[in-house]
């Protein structure tokens, strides 16, 4: 009986194990939308709001944020080195993954194609 509740125990640890790797790495999407600032949030999809976000971020202690085209969700950057001057006034493309916490990381962010 003691054998049995060891297997049994390191099988369950196991499985717990390889449940929290598979959670642990969130897989990458791509979203369209626009790079904000937390001031404003969903106010600032526009191309007239860069410089007004640029100002927030740099001058009053606001933090880059996206916003989703298509949901108008915001969502807090987690890194925010990964955003430029350059990612501001226009609708962009980016690449990354939404953690448990509902920030986004963002791997990549480039102009929307098209424009």
């Amino acid at each position: 009986m003691k054998k049995l509740s060891n297997v049994l125990g390191l099988a369950a640890a196991l499985l717990f194990t390889v449940g929290l790797a598979s959670n642990a790495s969130a897989k990458a999407h791509t979203y369209t939308g626009w790079i904000s600032d937390s001031s404003c949030g969903a106010k600032g999809m526009s191309a007239d709001h860069k410089d007004c976000a640029m100002k927030c971020v740099k001058e009053k202690g606001a933090s880059y944020v996206f916003v989703s085209s298509k949901t108008k969700k915001v969502y807090a950057i987690q890194n925010q080195d990964a955003v430029t001057d350059a990612d501001l006034g226009g609708e962009v493309t980016l690449t990354g993954a939404i953690n448990a916490d509902g920030s986004i990381k963002a791997d990549s962010i480039t102009p929307k194609s098209g424009m």
